[in-house]
């Protein structure tokens, strides 16, 4: 009885770690069962998520979105997208309203602890920025003694520039506003004549101002924002998938597979561009996905810089430099891990 009785335990122990890997493992199945993603997107920023015209989405984030889908379903329409303010966008997350985070949302660690949630990579590398008015004459932010500076409730722009203005000796006065639409309305009204967020932000709004041309972005940028999706802390598999169709885009773009050539890449003999759209190796069952994963999320979308072109940079209405968001073998930072 002493020998059985160690290992009846050890076989219970071992049975309940099993069931409870297997309750975490939920959110994919529950989003394969409703037939659709339910992604959490801004209220609309130019060139991350936004609606057009005819009233789809489109933008950076978005695309990530379809990315996912087309990874889970082999369709990128399959998406329900929930626009959320900054206050409220992680509780929608932790209530599990959406799926997933796919918006210009800073990875901090006070954010994964205080929400229990868990950022899937970097998407893009950011930093925060000031925008004035040009008729200020302004050459720098160590200029801004004596501004009133608009800034978004709930976001890191305010502390981030408190510690700025503190460190500097620069004097300010601060202007909250709940949304991105309030925040603009208080400085094209002139109730303040700085406005901070992330220079992508920055970029994004100024594209919509009545004269654009009559506001410059300052040089200085004062901190690091990196931006990505977001996920509970309650589903290492989910959190896995995330994570991997955003390193398979940054991959893809690395090998030079991208939405027009993926067909040729499906022939390819090379064994890095066979791993990563799946005829060779089985890389997708593990995650619970298709040995086609990666390449339908290719196809769906192109990869990392036809993405980014398409709504952010070169060929965007922003037109904002890849920057930092280069290959790391092309001057950036931006950098996969190989899918082997």
């Amino acid at each position: 009885m002493r020998s059985i009785r160690p290992l009846a335990v050890a076989a219970l122990g071992f049975g309940a770690l099993m069931g409870a890997a297997g309750a975490e493992a939920q959110t994919l199945k529950t989003v394969q069962d409703r037939g659709s993603l339910i992604c959490g997107v801004s209220q609309g920023l130019a060139g991350f998520s936004i609606k057009d015209d005819k009233g789809e989405w489109t933008g950076f984030d978005v695309d990530f979105c379809k990315a996912l889908a087309a990874a889970i379903f082999n369709d990128p329409s399959k998406v329900q997208y929930v626009p959320l303010s900054a206050t409220e966008r992680f509780d929608a997350l932790k209530n599990k309203q959406i799926d997933v985070l796919s918006r210009n949302s800073t990875w901090t660690l006070g954010r994964e602890n205080d929400y229990g949630v868990l950022f899937a990579g970097v998407t893009y590398y950011d930093g925060q920025a000031f925008l004035v008015p040009k008729s200020r004459n302004l050459t720098g932010a160590l200029e801004l003694d004596g501004s009133k500076v608009c800034i978004q409730d709930g976001t890191t722009s305010e502390p981030n520039a408190m510690d700025f203005f503190e460190t500097n000796h620069i004097n300010t006065e601060v202007v909250h506003g709940a949304t991105v639409a309030d925040v603009v309305a208080d400085y094209l009204s002139g109730k303040c004549n700085v406005l901070t967020t992330d220079e992508s932000q920055l970029f994004a709004l100024r594209s919509q101002f009545p004269k654009p041309g009559d506001h410059m972005i300052l040089p200085d940028v004062i901190s690091k924002e990196p931006l990505g999706p977001v996920v509970r802390q309650d589903d290492d598999q989910w959190f896995n998938i995330v994570k991997w169709v955003n390193f398979a885009l940054l991959d893809a773009e690395e090998l030079g597979v991208g939405s027009k050539t993926i067909d040729d890449a499906l022939k390819s003999q090379k064994p890095s561009v066979k791993r990563l759209v799946g005829t060779e190796g089985d890389f997708g069952k593990p995650i619970g996905l298709s040995g086609a994963w990666a390449a339908n999320a290719i196809r769906a979308v192109g990869n990392y810089g036809e993405v980014f072109d398409r709504n952010v940079g070169a060929h965007s209405k922003l037109g904002i430099p890849r920057g930092l968001n280069e290959l790391w073998d092309n001057g950036g930072i931006q950098y996969a891990p190989p899918i082997r």
